[in-house]
């Protein structure tokens, strides 16, 4: 019997839970809403968007064409080398040097991604940086550079380069619409959340179920609210007179 009760409890709260949301539906969008502006216009005023600009550069084994298979193997394996080869300390000093930069190697670095899609002897390398110029500039240079430092170092072909970088017209950072969805997700959940943990708190008796519920005692009488019977009674005679 006890359990069967903590069972009625439990699915009562929920229903309360329920029907509270549902009452303040309005207020659960509205404050959605105002956290979607909030997020929408805090990404398009305050944070600074970042560009970014891609060159692509050929891995090869030797001067001839790659045919065989051993050549692709071999052009894969290098490609895992040069990744580490282009962020180098040297490389990215030349860069810096060479564009003369406001930035050391560590920050330069941190804006580089090396990329080698499966299966391929590309690279792909991807520099972001808040002036969209100043991106593919760099990008070039920085397949300039590393090209001829790997073959010099490794005495290898040098990666050909086959793709310069574009100058962006859209930062890939940061996403308004995305940021504006979450936003309002995140409003609307968080105020729900308020609502539901108010209804919970609330040990208000208002009810003769809460009494029964929570006191385990039966209603004997009920004090009619005279402000209720007042509108009933508006009602019926506006019924009457029609």
């Amino acid at each position: 019997m006890g359990y069967r009760h903590e069972e009625d409890e439990a699915e009562i709260d929920l229903k309360e839970v329920f029907f509270a949301l549902k009452k303040k539906a309005w207020l659960i969008i509205a404050a959605g809403l105002i956290a979607g502006c909030i997020a929408a216009g805090w990404s398009k005023f305050l944070i600074t968007p970042i560009y970014s600009s891609t060159s692509s550069m050929l891995v090869l084994s030797k001067e001839t064409t790659l045919t065989s298979l051993a050549d692709l193997q071999l052009g894969s394996q290098l490609a895992n080398d040069y990744k580490v080869l282009i962020s180098s300390r040297p490389v990215l000093e030349d860069v810096i040097e060479n564009l003369d930069l406001s930035m050391d190697y560590k920050q330069l670095r941190a804006a580089i991604t090396v990329q080698n899609p499966t299966d391929t002897r590309i690279l792909n390398l991807t520099v972001a940086n808040a002036d969209p110029i100043l991106a593919c500039e760099i990008v070039d240079e920085l397949a300039e550079v590393s090209s001829v430092y790997i073959g010099d170092k490794m005495e290898v072909t040098p990666p050909k380069i086959i793709e310069t970088g574009e100058v962006a017209i859209y930062p890939d950072s940061p996403n308004i619409k995305k940021n504006a969805i979450l936003g309002v997700l995140a409003g609307a959940v968080l105020f729900a959340g308020v609502i539901t943990v108010l209804n919970v708190m609330n040990d208000t008796v208002r009810t003769e179920e809460d009494i029964a519920r929570y006191l385990e005692l039966s209603t004997f009488a009920v004090v009619p609210d005279k402000a209720q019977e007042r509108n009933v009674r508006m009602k019926k005679n506006r019924k009457g007179k029609r």
